[in-house]
């Protein structure tokens, strides 16, 4: 183990080249912050110079096992570095995970079973792996050494932190104003996470901007190891279908990388035109010189559903196929146009004694999620009925094959029967 006393080797500074240069600002691309960003030249041109890749660390809870494409901003940072020819290390913090990680909580958040780690930590890579090179990805799980640490290890490595520090993370400081619990695990998940840095010998932590306290931690303490201390780089949060609030899947504003291709492209359709620039610039791999030039265009009169198209295209192709991306363009195009879809569910129904309301028959179709919810919209005007707006919400309906629709994407063919 390395001590603060016998800090590690300094190396001479290496020229800065053009390719240095160009890989910096692949790094730069849609950052909120690069933390110092002359200690990563320095970085990339000693790795240019000695052929050595850098080591590049994502550490992920897996507390849900999807992905939507709001974790994709991170995730394609990293295989834009990986293009670079670094290493990239998918760590999964399955021993921080058993602690809870307490950011951007008001209230102590439940720890995981280590079951539900397994089982969301499989299906989280899997799915990383649309968009990460596997044969370039170092996968490693925190327990390695965060076990090994034991009681006597854990007590020396919270030593080298004060509470003071810790208490100026913001959420700590809210909670505690407000008189709000904060258990003293808590403490733990960013020591812990920053230790991570120390084992890998990390040279760039990459996370999101609500994770920039435990990503200076890293810094921090491999500092106080004797390692050259890490860089940081925090991405922005992408916001929701909603344009408000960050994308996730418990605000129902997401759009998850495992989604058929149709609900996908519609989803990425349905976002304003102003977000678009965004989704444009975090989740797109075009250049940024072709992205503003169809922003000058938009801005000078082009339609810019037309790049709205493009985008979504590219999306769909990344996770699915060229193929399913061109299906859910036609099919976007032909619902627009109040055309039915071709693969929409079918279910057939016997019709009760005493008939059967529209509300009724939207919810056994799977289109709500209760009869309240189906009244509801058909107040809204939200509900249609072989092509048909339906206005009743008293409607009844009658034997045969008929097509009810929810919105714009919601769809079933219902055989009703007596």
């Amino acid at each position: 183990m390395l001590h603060p006393e016998n800090p590690a080797p300094v190396t001479p500074d290496h020229p800065v080249s053009d390719r240095v240069r160009e890989a910096l600002a692949v790094t730069l691309r849609g950052v909120e912050e690069l933390l110092p960003e002359a200690e990563w030249v320095k970085k990339l041109a000693r790795s240019e110079a000695t052929g050595v890749p850098l080591r590049i660390k994502l550490g992920l809870d897996p507390t849900a096992p999807d992905i939507h494409l709001g974790h994709t901003v991170v995730l394609n940072k990293l295989r834009q570095l990986q293009d670079l020819g670094h290493t990239v290390i998918f760590l999964i913090g399955d021993f921080t995970s058993l602690i809870g990680d307490p950011s951007g909580r008001n209230a102590t958040r439940p720890p995981l079973t280590e079951e539900q780690v397994k089982a969301n930590a499989e299906t989280y890579y899997k799915q990383a792996s649309l968009v990460l090179d596997p044969a370039r990805t170092e996968i490693r799980y925190n327990s390695e050494w965060c076990d090994a640490l034991g009681a006597r290890g854990m007590i020396q490595l919270a030593s080298r932190y004060t509470v003071a520090r810790m208490m100026e993370r913001d959420d700590f400081t809210k909670r505690f104003k407000a008189g709000t619990p904060i258990s003293v695990h808590e403490f733990l998940y960013p020591l812990m996470q920053g230790y991570d840095s120390v084992a890998l010998k990390a040279d760039l932590e990459l996370g999101g901007t609500d994770q920039k306290f435990n990503l200076l931690m890293g810094r921090h303490l491999q500092a106080e190891y004797g390692q050259e201390p890490q860089c940081v780089l925090t991405m922005p949060l992408l916001e929701g279908l909603d344009g408000v609030e960050k994308m996730s899947k418990s605000k129902n504003n997401y759009i998850g990388i495992s989604e058929a291709p149709n609900t996908m492209f519609a989803k990425l359709m349905s976002v304003s035109d102003d977000l678009m620039w965004k989704y444009f610039t975090l989740l797109s791999f075009r250049p940024l010189e072709e992205i503003a030039r169809l922003k000058a265009a938009c801005e000078a009169g082009a339609n810019p559903r037309d790049a709205k198209v493009m985008l979504g295209q590219e999306i769909v192709t990344r996770f699915h196929s060229a193929q399913a991306a061109e299906e859910a363009l036609q099919d976007f195009v032909n619902r627009s146009r109040g055309g039915i879809p071709d693969d929409i569910p079918e279910l057939a129904v016997t019709l009760p004694v005493d008939g059967l309301g529209i509300g009724a028959l939207l919810k056994q179709a799977g289109l709500v999620a209760s009869t309240s919810e189906a009244l509801r919209l058909i107040e809204q005007g939200g509900v249609r009925l072989d092509g048909e707006v339906i206005r009743e919400k008293s409607h009844r309906m009658s034997a045969g094959t008929h097509v009810v629709q929810v919105g714009k994407r919601k769809f079933a063919r219902v055989t009703l029967s007596s």
